[in-house]
């Protein structure tokens, strides 16, 4: 095993991060923005903020390892993830893609145990526990009467739950979640949500990409906003929840009001 596997084999749940120094994604066509440079630690949300085509999934799929920045590096511990073998990566990162394409006809249960797969050796086939594991992740995500169904004869926000249940599968301590509510109802966006908080509870680092600025004022302790100049403003969400900051990264003027405690932002 090498060192750098080593480094991520040995962190528990209590000390996990994901630190991001000097990340400069690469969009082609744009000049650099500013660098990224931030610890993501084990029970916090974060939620990432900016109007289309700013580079939201870009970053994402950067801090994932998989796709190079245009300079800087992403640390899994002290293991840089461009380094590390993509199957120790997946022990404890799971990605959720904002759209996915169905590759292979699978049922819903096969899909969720894709999350295992970093856990088995090559020809392993899936334990009892694995099952287990998987039919849990089902049931949270209210997919369990689903389980025999084929992935494709699925509605979007249905397939969206079965990718969020694949990744609650893979036990992971950092999520990074592309739109993890799009394509779903207001019952299952809140299901989600509350799903996402109770991982953070348990020691999970949560990075996600949300266009509901709402959702975000409501479940997320820190912000990440992207402008459209490559600018960088980040900290804790109430720092970041300020009219005027807002409405210069959406270019759009905003009404703001408070439902118990939380700020509520209309278009004007």
């Amino acid at each position: 095993m090498s060192s750098l596997q080593q480094n991520v084999k040995d962190h528990t749940p209590n000390n996990i991060a994901l630190r991001a120094h000097n990340v400069v994604v690469d969009i082609p066509g744009r000049n650099a923005g500013d660098p990224f440079t931030a610890t993501i630690c084990s029970g916090q949300r974060w939620g990432v903020l900016g109007p289309n085509g700013v580079g939201k999934t870009t970053l994402l799929h950067t801090l994932a390892g998989l796709r190079a920045p245009r300079s800087g590096d992403v640390l899994l511990e002290d293991a840089s993830v461009f380094q590390l073998n993509r199957r120790d990566v997946a022990r404890h990162l799971a990605l959720v893609f904002q759209e996915r394409q169905d590759s292979f006809p699978a049922t819903v249960l096969e899909t969720a145990l894709i999350g295992r797969h970093p856990f088995l050796s090559l020809w392993q086939r899936e334990s009892a526990s694995d099952y287990q594991i998987a039919l849990n992740a089902l049931e949270q995500l209210s997919l369990a009467p689903m389980r025999d169904r084929l992935v494709s004869t699925l509605s979007g926000g249905e397939r969206q739950r079965v990718a969020i249940a694949t990744a609650l599968a893979q036990t992971p301590s950092i999520w990074l979640a592309d739109e993890p509510t799009n394509h779903l109802d207001l019952h299952h966006q809140v299901a989600v949500m509350q799903l996402l908080e109770k991982q953070a509870a348990q020691g999970a680092a949560v990075f996600m990409c949300l266009h509901d600025l709402n959702l975000a004022a409501r479940w997320c302790d820190h912000l990440l906003l992207m402008f459209p100049d490559g600018e960088l403003r980040f900290g804790a969400a109430k720092e970041m929840l300020v009219p005027d900051l807002l409405e210069r990264l959406y270019g759009q003027a905003l009404a703001v009001g408070n439902i118990n405690g939380t700020a509520v932002f209309v278009p004007r």
